[in-house]
């Protein structure tokens, strides 16, 4: 008995703190781990198209670059490569600033938080996708390249018509693994002071004391977003594949 008035005592206190106003800053941090997600696999997948065309390039140089970014992006950890983005960025943005003159000798220019940690995170991302559409273009079968060429396609309707469909229907559970990594990698730029989910719970349990409940909160709204996300990446990845016949 005393255990169950306990517990209608702490959702009482839950629901009059959330009622209180951390309820809505909860919920516009959700969205803003949600936007710094999206940006940041928009970022990815594109440095990441990139870097696979280099490591699949026959000029060694380009391979090396590519196999380069992402063993270093993939090797370090995302904290460091976050901070490296956004203290670094400021201390490069007020070189630059002060060379030109821009403000005074002991004025500071900081790296804006949004930007310095999509940027980190993107790059993040972009290493992981640049692996999942190199594997992609692997798995095309070469005969239809091949017949692609006997047909006299150009090479940019070749990629536009075979190479591109196939990439992305073969990527999309792969792209699907790195939209989970970086919900959670988007906790990580709390340290730059946007006010995602992470750092709005972290606020929320150090103004209340209620340490337990926001930041199980917290862990349960990162379940929601990533439990959310495995259905409709399974639902792309049916609808990509609506045309592909499979072997019996």
């Amino acid at each position: 008995m005393e255990f169950l008035n306990d517990l209608k005592d702490q959702v009482s206190t839950a629901y009059e703190l959330l009622a209180a106003g951390w309820g809505v800053q909860l919920l516009w941090g959700i969205g803003w781990t949600l936007a710094v997600t999206v940006v940041s696999m928009l970022i990815g997948a594109v440095l990441g198209s990139l870097v696979a065309a280099a490591k699949l390039s026959h000029r060694g140089g380009l391979r090396f670059i590519g196999e380069s970014y992402t063993t270093v992006f993939r090797g370090e950890p995302e904290l460091l490569i976050i901070y490296l983005f956004y203290y670094g960025g400021t201390q490069v943005l007020t070189g630059v600033a002060r060379s030109t003159g821009s403000i005074g000798s002991t004025d500071i220019l900081n790296m804006p938080s949004f930007l310095g940690g999509v940027l980190a995170v993107g790059i993040i991302s972009g290493a992981y996708q640049a692996e999942v559409f190199r594997g992609s273009f692997l798995a095309i079968h070469r005969g239809e390249l091949e017949a692609a060429r006997a047909y006299g396609m150009s090479a940019w309707l070749r990629f536009r018509l075979v190479i591109m469909p196939q990439v992305l229907r073969l990527a999309v559970p792969g792209l699907g693994n790195v939209w989970q990594l970086t919900i959670k990698d988007s906790a990580l730029i709390s340290v730059t002071g946007v006010a995602e989910l992470m750092l709005t719970a972290n606020k929320a349990a150090r103004s209340t004391h209620h340490s337990l409940l926001f930041y199980t909160l917290a862990g349960i709204l990162y379940l929601v977003m990533t439990s959310i996300s495995t259905p409709i990446f399974d639902k792309a990845e049916r609808y990509t594949s609506r045309s592909f016949t499979r072997p019996k």
